[in-house]
């Protein structure tokens, strides 16, 4: 794709920043739900003085306590492989992307280490309304945390609030509020997270199945379903909401993205939304990428035109569009864009040539086309796709996202369902009795993990062939090392991760058998 590229490289270097991201989001989202479930928890016991739910609140602590141990070690990694794997990219946005991620380790994660030392080790060194607050502040410090690094994250596939340095050859922020309150991190954020309350829930009422079929700790089980439940279905349709919103904005953020997602190749006003389909490559194609067709389709008329622009009438471009533009509605084909960004490339290149030679007056001249707003509006900003050689080329791959995104809705719902009979079943008093429905709730443990996954495959997938939506491809971003040694440290970092995996599942298992001490120390 592109000259004088190891592509050997550039994939074990995906594969190993794959690798890291997807172990550490096994951690990440029980850490952020279960630790709302126990300030929940905790602060019922304040307020009712009932010893049951300190130790209900202290049970679910250990478990807590151990998913963010390990967490915290496969965290720190990910960002270490910024510096060291990515090394380009580390450079051309180093001044944006690093003030996220440098608050999120000074203020976020100071906050959570600090009261979480509180929270272990407190309950007779301070009073329970202190306690309670330190809980309440570790919940909101793992929410911060999180927060900052989807702030960074969303600026690679929404860049604003910065100004292009052609003496540095750098992104630099100008606006700090435009990159935090950028919309695709407000519905990155608010996704994520609230997915995260979800998968605590489902985890939760899990553990808590499995007591009542094995007729122990009934009376711990039956109320941390109940808090769970409700804490679970608020969660899941908060989740739906915040989907709706990350529609639209994805489909003006990432056009290709959203029309892939849909395998949608030629737009169309009232665009139905398809609620299920099969795909099959009937030898139609763009450039060199299959053109799909969905089969045994089922859809709602016209909903994915009111999701995107409000009406049912609505135009939604379609993967067509997008690569051989559609002047009629405006579009610009990929290779418009590529004369863009090569003519935006040119202008960095001339200003390099002028420094050379200390022509401070060209300098000047072409350092202020990158300040100047027709300028960046019109060509800086596709600046990316003058590493491209061809159109095709901006497409990432169809089926994945068409069928991870149909997964994850679908175990969203599922969700939903699964909170709603808890809750029947609480107020009807009949938990116990339906063993079926404990089964099913013990073995949906995993499912919200395998969506939590689909999620950031759609995502992160979605967003190929670029690192910077239109600004830097994947392929250019790679640091100057040796693949061999990034393979070899793929297959070190995968030992090590399922390792600390294995490790904690086998930890959490040991802990839930010996359940909640009669007294604690």
């Amino acid at each position: 794709m592109f000259e004088n590229i190891d592509l050997s490289l550039v994939n074990w270097s995906r594969a190993q920043f794959a690798l890291t991201a997807i172990y550490h989001w096994l951690f990440v989202p029980l850490t952020l739900g279960l630790s709302f479930i126990l300030a929940f928890m905790e602060t019922i016991y304040v307020r009712t003085g009932d010893e049951t739910w300190k130790r209900i609140t202290r049970f679910w602590m250990k478990l807590f306590g151990i998913n963010f141990a390990i967490g915290v070690a496969t965290g720190i990694i990910l960002e270490f492989e910024f510096g060291t794997n990515w090394s380009n990219y580390s450079w051309f946005v180093g001044d944006i992307f690093g003030a996220p991620l440098a608050i999120e380790g000074i203020l976020a994660f100071f906050l959570e280490s600090t009261f979480i030392a509180v929270m272990f080790f407190g309950w007779k060194k301070v009073s329970r309304r202190f306690h309670l607050i330190s809980t309440w502040l570790v919940a909101f410090g793992a929410s911060i945390s999180a927060l900052w690094i989807l702030v960074a994250n969303a600026w690679m596939e929404n860049p604003v609030g910065m100004v292009f340095n052609p003496e540095t050859a750098r992104n630099e922020m100008v606006s700090f509020s435009e990159v935090l309150f950028n919309p695709v991190a407000v519905d990155k954020f608010t996704h994520t997270v609230t997915s995260g309350f979800v998968l605590a829930s489902v985890f939760v009422m899990g553990i808590s199945a499995w007591f009542l079929l094995r007729r122990r700790e009934e009376l711990l089980a039956v109320k941390s379903i109940l808090i769970a439940s409700l804490f679970g279905i608020i969660s899941s349709i908060l989740v739906v909401f915040t989907g709706d919103s990350s529609a639209r904005t994805l489909a003006s953020a990432q056009p290709v993205k959203f029309a892939s997602m849909e395998a949608l190749y030629q737009g169309k006003e009232k665009a139905g939304l398809t609620i299920f389909g099969i795909l099959s490559d009937n030898g139609d194609t763009i450039g060199k990428m299959p053109a799909y067709k969905t089969n045994a389709r089922l859809e709602v008329p016209g909903l994915l035109s009111v999701m995107t622009t409000g009406k049912s009438t609505g135009y939604v471009p379609g993967i067509a569009d997008l690569v051989n533009g559609n002047p009629e509605r405006g579009i610009l084909s990929a290779r418009e864009m590529k004369e863009r960004g090569t003519y935006a490339r040119s202008v960095l290149t001339d200003y390099k040539m002028a420094k050379e030679i200390g022509d401070v007056a060209t300098m000047d001249q072409l350092r202020a086309k990158f300040t100047d707003k027709d300028f960046v509006d019109n060509y800086f900003r596709y600046f990316g796709y003058s590493f491209f050689s061809a159109s095709w080329e901006i497409i990432p791959s169809v089926p994945v996202l068409f069928y991870s995104f149909r997964i994850m809705v679908a175990l969203g719902f599922l969700f939903i369902l699964l909170f709603a009979l808890a809750l029947w079943y609480h107020k009807r008093n009949t938990l116990t009795k339906n063993r079926w429905f404990l089964w099913v709730a013990l073995l949906s443990i995993p499912l919200p993990y395998i969506a939590g996954e689909l999620g950031w495959v759609v995502s992160e997938m979605g967003r190929q062939p670029w690192i910077i939506q239109n600004l830097m491809p994947v392929n250019i971003a790679v640091s100057n090392i040796a693949a061999a040694s990034v393979k070899t440290t793929f297959w070190i970092f995968a030992a090590l991760f399922t390792g600390l995996l294995i490790a904690e599942i086998s930890i959490m298992i040991r802990q839930i058998k010996t359940g909640p001490k009669e007294k604690e120390e």
